[in-house]
C-alpha cells in the first residue's frame, strides 16, 4: 500500500511544518498531539486530513465529565434492568446493551480511518493515561462479553489540546507533537483568501491591519483568533463595508462590528482607551 501523505487542501492552509508533523505521525504510527490557541484550526485539521486522503473520520469531543472508558464502550445496565422487568427477550444477550464508543467505531472501520480526540485537556488528569494501552496496542477487552476488540486498521489519530492543563509524561512520550503558531500576516492573508476568494485587496489589507492592531493590544484577556477574524470579515462583506469604513472606525477608535473580535467589556474598554491615547499622541 502506498504511504499516505498529507499536503494540505483547498480549504485549509497548512504550513510546511504542519504537513511535516502530520506525515511524521502517519509514518511513525503515533498519535499527533496538536496544541495552539483556540481558533487556530486544530479541530478542522482532522477534518481536512480525512477529506484530503479520502478516509472516514470519527470525532470524539471531550468534556470535563468524559471518561476514557466512554471512548471504548459503555454497558447500559439501566436499559437491561428495565427490559428484564418488562420480560423483553433481548436481556438474554448482554451484547445488546453494549454501546460502542468512538474508539471502538474507529477500530471496527473497514477502511483506515482518522480518529479525532478533541480537547483532551478538558478531561481529568488521568484521562490520557487511561487510554495508553489501548492506543498503543490497538486493542481492548470487553469484560461483559469477554470479547477482545482489535483494530482492523491503525487509525490516524489526531489529539488536540488548548493547554488548559499539563498532560502526563507517559502519554506525551507516545505522541508526535506539533504546536500551531498563530499565523503571521502573510499566512493569515492566504487563509482569508481561501475562505473569501473574491475579497477586494484593499478591504483585505485594511481588515488585517485592524485585526492585528487589536490583537497586539497589550493586556487583552482574550486575543481574537483566526476563526473570529473570518467571522468579522464575513460580517463586513454582508454589510458591504469598504476599506474606508474600517479607517473611519466607530467614533471611539474601535473597528466596526468589533463584537466579532472582542468578547468581553474589559477588552473593549482597553482597546478603546489605547486607541484614544495613540490618536492624542499624534
Amino acid at each position: 500500500m502506498n504511504e499516505l501523505r498529507f499536503s494540505g487542501s483547498d480549504r485549509y492552509v497548512a504550513t510546511d511544518e504542519l504537513m511535516v508533523a502530520v506525515n511524521a505521525a502517519i509514518t511513525l504510527s503515533r498519535p499527533l498531539l496538536i496544541k495552539g490557541e483556540p481558533g487556530t484550526g486544530k479541530t478542522q485539521l482532522a477534518e481536512e486530513i480525512a477529506r484530503a486522503l479520502g478516509l472516514p473520520l470519527f470525532e470524539w469531543h471531550i468534556k470535563s465529565t468524559t471518561k476514557a472508558q466512554q471512548g471504548l464502550y459503555e454497558y447500559d445496565a439501566v436499559s437491561r434492568l428495565r427490559d428484564s422487568q418488562l420480560g423483553d427477550a433481548r436481556v438474554a444477550d448482554i451484547g445488546n446493551y453494549i454501546v460502542k464508543g468512538r474508539v471502538w467505531e474507529a477500530f471496527a472501520c473497514e477502511q483506515r480511518p482518522v480518529l479525532l480526540i478533541d480537547e483532551i485537556d478538558k478531561a481529568d488528569i488521568e484521562f490520557p493515561n487511561d487510554l495508553l494501552r489501548e492506543l498503543d496496542r490497538m486493542e481492548f477487552y470487553v469484560q461483559e462479553t469477554r470479547e477482545l476488540v482489535k483494530a482492523l486498521h491503525r487509525p490516524i489519530i489526531l489529539i488536540t489540546s488548548n493547554n488548559e492543563k499539563e498532560l502526563p509524561d507517559a502519554f506525551l512520550r507516545r505522541c508526535f507533537f506539533h504546536h500551531i503558531r498563530f499565523p503571521d500576516a502573510a499566512t493569515m492573508q492566504q487563509i482569508v483568501e481561501v475562505h473569501f476568494p473574491g475579497l477586494k485587496k484593499a478591504l483585505l489589507a485594511e481588515a488585517l491591519q485592524a485585526f492585528f492592531r487589536v490583537r497586539e493590544t497589550p493586556g487583552l484577556k482574550k486575543k481574537p483568533s483566526t476563526s473570529e477574524l473570518l467571522d468579522w470579515i464575513k460580517l463586513l462583506v454582508a454589510d458591504d463595508l469598504g476599506p474606508e469604513a474600517l479607517r473611519a472606525t466607530d467614533g471611539r477608535g474601535l473597528p466596526p462590528l468589533h463584537g466579532a473580535l472582542l468578547k468581553n467589556e474589559q477588552d473593549v474598554h482597553l482597546v478603546e482607551q489605547l486607541l484614544f491615547l495613540s490618536r492624542r499622541a499624534r
